[in-house]
């Protein structure tokens, strides 16, 4: 850092101080501002809380929504289909699906008694006041103006033969049936496996149903009104939701009670940490106001870039969960490091304005330097095509940039104006830390080689674990084993139709019947997968509709063998039901047809396989005649197995290489940039090792790890080296070189390891990834500062003629 440039933030926030705390102070309220919409919700949910609600409907609420919506304020969202590229191949294929035939995304609610049958010839009375409320949820359902169609027994039709005509009636022909009835509905879904499948559980004891919402709607919406008709019509039962729109919908609440449980836990760690080791209120005080502001205004700016650009990358989705306790830990790294130093030099000088204006002069350069690259690390994700990465970057690296400009201001401005006790233990006793720092300084040297012998072992064994890191991108298994939404959604994979869907889009001439059987025939591949469980598409309304006609003879339950027999089908089903009945499986035309299959218990190796299998199968059968293309939330999360793959890749090197680049410029030595990312690679190998070693899978959410723990761990290089070269230069013996860098500077490495662990508040996640991320973490933390405190410091012991000339 040039020297006019050094003193002249020394020379604002010391000479200054006055002025430069309320510059910070008004910057930071603007930035914050950008909150006001969402603080102006906070107070809208707590007067609806605490005011009559007839009061609250009238006058408070609807006052409040005008305002918010026109104020500044991040938005909480958890659409799986933002995470792709706009341009990519499979999101324009997905939406141009959408545009065709509606939402494919389904939303479910199964409902019934565990082992009590719906159909029970021997109480019929349970049937039918199941149906019954069956009948009342899917009308409640159908109101819904998020809803496009209800698919249940209680909504669908029935075909019948009526004298060789077909005729169109409801399956369930009232709310209240009779016992013949119900047993005439139980007759007609015996007869139509495929049929029963969607609206049946496997074990008969659950009803099913099944709802698509239509599109771009606010999933939020969807789920709560859901829940709130079923809470409504449902409580003699046991119910139980899923569906991607019910899960989408689910999430922003989890995502906000998740972040504010864990920045309470940050708090606390972070807390605890700092008034133990710094054993001064005040100096926590200090360290902890800059560490909120810091926070408090990355959020602001979350909400301004949102409402100003409209920008869906800066949506606050699952991926962002960790944010907040990272950039917490991250802000109280520059105050930790200033902090110490400054009571290491008031030990000494036992005068607050030398002993500041020493320390700002000695760590303004280590500090810019470590935000640099931490800010350089995280914009590393920009480059990686899940674009949700890109508002993750870009807001945390804001968050840093403030923080530095904070530590390197306002900390040193505060310090100023506070009387510090010159004879309390913070100032004139050395901490445990310390101590052991010191201990370990003089004893790094008489065990150099046997340290960096173990240290390079242990890298290199974790190094084998790499290859058997596998990637996991399906939804369902982000929540805990025993968590309410987990086990909704095991029960709709297990007992229901499953909740992943795999939509198979066909072209031709949809009356031919070649072109039927073709699509006869990849429906058949697909239903044979183990884990599927339903599938349907125009072809088994061709063969219900055949065999009706048929005289209900279930050998014509085929596709007829002329084009005109095909076409008389669909006359004859005009007469007396609605053809627009099929508009969720074929155009208007006849030339598009959409086939959909409905799967659960899946992995995202059994996605994976099971894609290419299926797209291998469907090109060898469609010659020609027909052009398919395969879409749906299977196609997605195959398509996010790559990109997650490539955007942890293109992370790593790239934030390697800037960190590697600045690094040469600021020291002007090649050899001070390689070992300044030593201790990163290291880390790197260990972290990806461990998760191949004990199964902690790679998921859109992990894949910021090696983001996190490069720009975070490069801290504790540069401090090191920015010290060594310092303290080279002050004629000090070479043999004692490396003793007095690691006293030095080892205990604020070590007490900035130590409150880092402020990550372990990631553990209580309710996320399973954000607390592999909290406990990948904490390791990477204990590494890295090891690691710079041995294998680095090692090195340089080893190297010292050539990097002190």
């Amino acid at each position: 850092m040039n020297h006019s440039i050094k003193a002249w933030f020394i020379r604002q926030s010391l000479d200054n101080s006055k002025r430069t705390i309320r510059i910070a102070v008004l910057l930071s309220l603007i930035l914050i501002m950008g909150l006001s919409g969402n603080i102006l919700f906070a107070f809208k949910w707590l007067g609806e809380w605490l005011l009559p609600e007839e009061t609250s409907a009238r006058i408070f609420t609807p006052t409040y929504d005008r305002i918010a919506e026109k104020s500044p304020h991040f938005i909480f969202d958890e659409d799986v289909m933002k995470l792709l590229p706009q341009t990519t191949e499979k999101r324009i294929t997905w939406e141009s699906v959408r545009d065709e035939f509606g939402s494919t995304d389904m939303a479910f609610i199964a409902f019934g008694n565990r082992a009590e049958p719906v159909f029970k010839n021997q109480q019929p009375q349970y049937a039918a006041s199941l149906l019954a409320s069956l009948w009342d949820i899917s009308r409640a359902l159908e109101e819904l103006q998020e809803v496009d169609e209800v698919m249940s027994i209680s909504t669908a039709d029935r075909m019948d033969n009526d004298e060789g005509f077909l005729e169109i009636s409801s399956l369930q022909p009232s709310r209240d049936l009779t016992a013949d009835e119900v047993q005439n509905i139980e007759q007609y879904l015996d007869k139509l496996p495929s049929l029963k499948k969607r609206m049946v559980g496997r074990h008969g004891d659950y009803v099913n149903i099944i709802i698509k919402p239509q599109t771009d709607i606010d999933n939020n919406a969807l789920r709560n009104k859901m829940v709130e008709i079923a809470d409504r019509f449902l409580r003699d039962y046991e119910t139980h939701y899923g569906g991607m729109p019910y899960l989408f919908g689910t999430l922003p609440t989890l995502i906000l009670e998740d972040v504010l449980i864990l920045m309470i836990l940050g708090i606390g760690i972070l807390i605890t940490v700092l008034a133990v080791n710094f054993r001064s209120a005040h100096a926590v005080k200090l360290v902890w106001g800059m560490i909120v502001i810091s926070l408090v205004s990355m959020m602001g700016f979350m909400g301004w870039i949102v409402t100003l650009t409209g920008s869906e990358k800066f949506h606050f989705t699952m991926v962002n969960s960790s944010m907040p306790i990272i950039l917490m830990t991250i802000a109280a790294a520059d105050g930790v490091h200033i902090l110490t130093k400054f009571f290491r030099e008031l030990r000494k000088r036992n005068h607050v304005g030398e002993a500041i204006r020493v320390t700002m002069d000695r760590l303004l350069l280590p500090v810019f330097l470590t935000s640099l690259t931490t800010i350089t690390a995280f914009l590393s994700l920009i480059f990686a095509p899940i674009e949700q990465f890109t508002g993750y970057g870009v807001t945390i690296s804001l968050g840093i940039a403030w923080a530095w400009l904070l530590s390197s201001l306002f900390l040193p401005a505060m310090i100023v104006h506070y009387k510090w006790d010159l004879k309390s233990k913070s100032v004139t006793h050395l901490s445990l830390i310390e101590r052991i720092v010191s201990v370990y300084g003089r004893n790094i040297i008489r065990h150099q080689k046997a340290i960096l012998a173990l240290g390079v072992g242990i890298v290199f064994i974790a190094a084998f674990g790499i290859p058997f890191v596998k990637v996991e991108v399906d939804f369902t298994k982000f929540f805990k084993p025993g968590s309410e939404i987990r086990d909704s959604i095991d029960f709709m994979n297990q007992e229901m139709t499953g909740v992943m869907d795999i939509d198979i889009r066909v072209e031709g001439d949809l009356k031919s019947p070649d072109t039927l059987s073709k699509m006869q025939a990849i429906q058949e591949f697909v239903d044979s997968h183990s884990n599927v469980y339903s599938t349907f598409s125009i072809v088994d309304v061709i063969k219900q509709m055949h065999r009706t006609v048929m005289d209900d003879d279930p050998k014509f339950e085929t596709i007829p063998e002329s084009r005109s027999k095909v076409n008389n089908l669909f006359t004859l089903y005009s007469m007396s039901g609605d053809t627009d009945d099929f508009s969720s499986l074929i155009d208007y035309d006849y030339r598009t047809g959409l086939m959909t299959a409905l799967m659960g218990n899946v992995t995202t190796t059994m996605i994976v396989e099971f894609v290419q299998d299926a797209e291998e199968m469907i090109q060898s059968v469609a010659g020609n005649d027909i052009k398919t293309t395969i879409t749906g939330l299977l196609v997605i999360m195959r398509e996010l197995v790559y990109l997650v793959v490539r955007s942890a890749l293109i992370s790593i090197v790239v934030s390697i290489l800037m960190i590697f680049l600045i690094s040469w410029i600021f020291f002007k030595k090649r050899l001070w940039a390689l070992l300044a990312v030593t201790p990163l690679i290291s880390a790197v190998i260990l972290n990806f090792g461990l998760m191949g070693l004990f199964g902690v899978d790679l998921s859109h959410i992990t894949a910021i790890l090696s983001a996190i723990i490069i720009g975070v761990g490069v801290d504790f290089a540069l401090h090191y080296i920015a010290q060594y070269r310092n303290i080279s230069k002050s004629g000090i013996p070479t043999d004692s070189l490396t003793r007095e860098v690691v006293e030095d500077v080892g205990y604020p490495i070590i007490l900035d390891a130590v409150s880092n662990m402020g990550f372990g508040a990631l553990l209580f996640s309710v996320f399973i990834p954000i607390q592999y991320i909290g406990g990948l973490l904490i390791f990477a933390m204990v590494s890295t500062s090891v690691g710079t405190l041995t294998i680095l410091a090692i090195i340089a012991e080893l190297m010292k003629e050539k990097l002190v000339n």
